[in-house]
């Protein structure tokens, strides 16, 4: 990308008798509902101070906050008890139908207590004492996850919780986007019967849709539709690292068919490219002499001018709180989001690919530590909190012992929490300086114990230094959280289990942890080079035409395999000692929850709760109570049909190399059919189905069908 910020400068001039054009950010399910998210008052704070007009709107709260009602949720329940009526009055079960009858059983008795115990599940959540009561606070998560599984199965298939939005043909094309949001979305009433009329009444000419995690991009797409179908003249247009990473490798016919029912996408990072695109729509300039703006051209594809991507982050206001829903988050306390830098200051770690850079991470950049301090205690006295979670892609240390220099006598103290990369920097000294600073929390890059896969990965730290940073700042009461994964490439079992020994050997000083396994990313130095990290091949499949699947194969010698079972046996043993839980709730690493737990109860609050076995779902879940029913079909035989749905995917991806709905549905299709065989059952919220021993009656005269053989080829 070229140097300097080229927007042409007649761009983004000021002129009041020209400007007119509203614009509405909007930013889409499905993500933590818990805090708000920092693109759109980034965005919102930049625009106004260039004196626009911008409605600010976070749909996933308030979407979230309208579908988990009693009203909407009891909505949910009959429709999950019409599809499976449907189901049971079927002479037999094709396979795709097996797997939905599975899904719809498995949540009955989710979608029965959800609607009783929402409401107090939200206050729950809400209520500065009784958040605190772990025993409570594991009541209402658990709540609001029994009525997310109720939703999935209800809307099936569909998988939904808050960090994704999936459905099995999800993002192949966009006509599987739009058949999706048509038959599986459950925001559509908040779209049609909120979003689009407040559009209408504030008189709104662009909206802009801000994706941070591909999580979000298939309900990006959906809502898109629904707004440009209902409001034709509105410019629709999107950006964000989810956006950003889509559509910079797409080009030609392929990308202008991702642009879908958008007029106009923004790639990179977008205040001064969202404002030149205003500014443009104002003056009825060409929108492609902005750099940086996806556009459909007259030869049946669509392309952008590529011009510098990054900001000057030291000229960019702080962001600007103001129309969010601060009271409807999922928090008793408002934790906000800030980010004193951009980029990576390392930016060499090779599995890694930062969403709004080409390819790697973005170069990095800092705020003056004044103006960090300034912003953070305008924005605390402005929204009443003294709360922050330092968003960013990476901090140098240097600069964050100088931030908290400056925080260190502030009255009343802030309190903070960030990702940080373990650096040799970071003494004890400074380690006391960050916590007098009012540092909570810190994750660090862990990512392996193994020297070998370190030295691959490129840290840059021995593991020994690493060692010695989480203990130097765990001395200084810091809850340091342990960011990990297993499966990169060529590592073998022997290395992975280093990682979990690593793991158990600093539990006393480790707070949180988490270890994933490793995803391969198109920016990534290893997509780049496949075959200096034992990568034979990378690919993607024909039929995904926004390629947004990025698959492998290995030159690993049978020698080094990896051992699954025996990794994820020792990672349950690691575990054990850990009151853990799913992003975004309190046990999960980097989220306000957490931050909030840490400083009322100390850096060791989720060991301690673990050795009190208190139970991660508090009292139970709320409005549970014990079922029995009868099902047409035995649930037992629905095992056989989820293995062959995994073998029809593997046979897709590696095999074909090919996926669409078509293919599916054949490979489906020779997969056996299943018949009656009636069985009592008994079930409840968050359990699985049980045969019901105790009213099981003989079905004299009624004899189940055999099962009609068939093979997966």
């Amino acid at each position: 990308m070229e140097k300097g910020f080229d927007i042409p400068s007649r761009l983004v001039k000021i002129d009041p008798k020209v400007m007119s054009a509203k614009l509405a950010l909007i930013y889409p399910p499905s993500c933590d509902p818990t805090a708000p998210y920092l693109a759109v008052p980034m965005l919102t704070g930049f625009l106004r101070s260039h004196g626009r007009s911008v409605l600010p709107i976070d749909a996933n709260v308030e979407a979230w906050d309208d579908l988990l009602t009693e009203e909407r949720l009891q909505a949910v329940a009959e429709r999950l008890e019409a599809r499976l009526s449907r189901l049971e009055q079927q002479p037999s079960l094709s396979h795709r139908e097996q797997l939905l009858y599975g899904s719809l059983w498995r949540a009955r008795g989710d979608a029965a207590a959800a609607p009783t115990g929402i409401v107090e599940a939200k206050a729950i959540l809400r209520d500065p004492d009784r958040f605190f009561d772990p025993r409570q606070y594991g009541s209402a998560v658990s709540t609001i996850e029994a009525a997310q599984r109720a939703i999935s199965a209800a809307y099936g298939p569909l998988q939904l919780d808050f960090t994704a939005y999936r459905t099995p043909f999800s993002l192949l094309t966009m006509e599987e986007i739009a058949a999706d949001a048509a038959e599986h979305d459950p925001f559509d009433q908040y779209v049609t019967n909120t979003l689009i009329p407040r559009l209408i009444a504030e008189r709104i000419d662009v909206v802009g849709l801000s994706a941070c995690f591909p999580g979000q991009l298939q309900i990006a797409y959906a809502f898109a539709q629904r707004i440009k179908a209902a409001l034709p003249a509105v410019h629709v247009t999107a950006g964000g690292p989810g956006f950003t990473q889509l559509l910079i490798r797409l080009t030609g016919e392929r990308l202008r068919r991702a642009l879908g029912p958008l007029d106009s996408a923004v790639v990179f990072e977008g205040e001064h490219t969202l404002l030149a695109v205003l500014t443009a729509l104002d003056e009825q300039t060409p929108l492609r002499e902005v750099p940086n703006v996806v556009l459909r051209d007259e030869q049946g594809g669509a392309a952008y001018l590529r011009g510098h991507g990054m900001e000057d982050l030291r000229a960019l206001p702080a962001p600007d709180f103001d129309g969010l829903p601060l009271a409807r988050y999922l928090s008793p306390q408002l934790v906000l989001p800030y980010d004193p830098t951009r980029g990576c200051y390392w930016g060499r770690c090779t599995f890694c690919h930062y969403g709004l850079a080409e390819v790697g991470t973005a170069a990095y950049r800092e705020r003056t530590v004044e103006d960090t301090v300034a912003h953070l205690s305008a924005l605390s006295q402005k929204y009443g909190t003294r709360y922050f979670y330092l968003s960013q892609d990476s901090v140098a240390p240097k600069t964050l012992l100088k931030f908290a220099e400056a925080l260190v006598d502030r009255e009343p103290p802030l309190r903070w929490a960030t990702d940080l990369k373990p650096e040799r920097y970071l003494t004890v000294e400074r380690a006391e300086v960050l916590r007098r600073g009012g540092a909570v929390a810190c994750a660090l890059g862990v990512e392996s114990a193994a020297p070998r896969v370190l030295k691959l990965i490129d840290k840059g730290q021995p593991i020994d230094v690493v060692r010695d940073v989480i203990d130097r700042l765990a001395h200084s009461e810091i809850a340091v959280e342990a960011m990990c994964f297993t499966d990169f490439p060529t590592e073998s079992g022997d290395e992975a289990l280093a990682t979990l020994r690593f793991l158990t050997e600093e539990r006393q000083d480790v707070a949180l942890f988490i270890v994933g396994r490793f995803g391969l990313t198109h920016g990534a130095k290893v997509a780049q080079e496949p075959s200096s990290f034992g990568l034979s091949e990378v690919f993607t499949l024909e039929g995904d035409e926004l390629q947004t699947g990025l698959f492998f194969t290995e030159k690993r010698k049978a020698k080094r395999p990896r051992d699954h079972v025996r990794v994820d046996a020792a990672l349950d043993e690691v575990s054990k000692a850990y009151w853990l839980r799913h992003y975004p709730w309190a046990g999960a690493l980097s989220t306000a929850h957490t931050i909030l737990y840490y400083d009322r109860f100390g850096r060791d609050v989720f060991r301690r709760l673990a050795e009190e076995n208190v139970p991660r779902d508090g009292n139970g879940i709320l409005g549970k109570r014990s079922l029995s029913q009868e099902a047409t079909f035995s649930l037992s035989a629905l095992d056989e049909a989820e293995e062959h749905e995994q073998q029809i995917w593997q046979h897709l991806i590696y095999e074909r190399r090919q996926v669409s709905r078509a293919l599916y549905e054949q490979l489906a299709s020779e997969a056996p059919s299943l018949y009656p065989e009636p069985q009592r059952y008994r079930f409840a919220a968050g359990e699985t189905p049980v045969v019901d021993r105790r009213r099981r009656r003989p079905q004299l005269g009624r004899r189940p069908a055999p099962h009609v053989p068939g093979a997966y080829k």
